[in-house]
């Protein structure tokens, strides 16, 4: 009960976040929102919603090792230190969610091991991640292109820390 409530409580400090800022779209053709393809960790849909000049909220959907399917939000920044209007650094802390507990197996069939991953059960894991990405946004086209890193810590259920890098595209209708 307590974990529901919880995301409840993000979800609407979300949307409180989005409806209060203002629309001064920084993204491709000067749109505030775009979709795409995010590969690495997570493997899945990712979008950006531009809520001022230097400022968006990231989120991405997929599968992921911290749990299967993973949801993640990110606040980032975006720096000007290229003095460049078309590749950006951007930096901001997040909140990923994960469900499901990832395992591994091994097998014996005849004379060959096999492996296989499966999921143990549909526990839910919470983590807090700092992300550090570069984004390209080519001139007079409605795509960004980005490549991310940074630490991933969970909380819940348990401590661990790991390292999430990813590359993906967003198109800005």
């Amino acid at each position: 009960m307590k974990i529901s409530c919880a995301l409840r409580t993000i979800c609407l400090a979300v949307i409180v976040a989005i409806a209060s800022q203002s629309g001064n779209a920084q993204g491709p053709r000067g749109k505030e929102f775009g979709f795409g393809i995010i590969l690495g960790d997570p493997l899945g849909l990712t979008g950006k919603y531009w809520v001022s000049n230097e400022n968006a909220m990231m989120f991405d959907f997929g599968a992921s090792y911290f749990g299967s399917p993973r949801i993640q939000f990110d606040y980032v920044w975006h720096l000007d230190v290229f003095k460049s209007q078309i590749v950006k650094l951007y930096a901001g802390p997040g909140l990923g969610l994960g469900f499901g507990q990832p395992g591994y197996s091994v097998w014996y069939a005849g004379r060959r091991y096999r492996e296989y991953w499966y999921y143990r059960d549909s526990g839910l894991g919470v983590a807090v991640r700092v992300i550090v990405g570069v984004n390209v946004i080519p001139r007079a086209t409605p795509l960004e292109i980005f490549l991310e890193l940074g630490p991933n810590i969970g909380i819940v259920p348990g401590f661990g820390a790991a390292l999430d890098a990813a590359v993906g595209i967003r198109f800005y209708p």
